[in-house]
């Protein structure tokens, strides 16, 4: 029996497979959670006073940098970009 995915591109296979929007996903939490904690660490603030700052509990900004959580509101990325002085830009590419 072929391989029908011998020769096709992992992008095809993610899409065949309809593990395409996950995968996406996953990545663009990756990134955010790893933009926060730069500015995090750039700006001398801790967990704590982030929590403080977007007016919620350390274990929600816990799973805001938890990479691998990719459940997160638009409401929650809007209120870490205010506490941390930034503009939440998104856009289709």
């Amino acid at each position: 029996m072929k391989d029908k995915h011998i020769g096709s591109s992992f992008d095809d296979f993610l899409q065949e497979e309809g593990l395409m929007a996950e995968a996406e996903a996953t990545a663009i939490k990756r990134i955010l959670a790893y933009q926060i904690k730069q500015e995090m660490e750039l700006r001398n603030i801790s967990k704590t006073a982030l929590a403080k700052m977007m007016k919620t509990s350390r274990s929600s900004v816990d799973r805001l940098l938890d990479p691998k959580n990719s459940s997160i509101t638009l409401l929650t990325l809007e209120n870490v970009a205010v506490a941390l002085g930034k503009k939440l830009k998104l856009q289709f590419a």
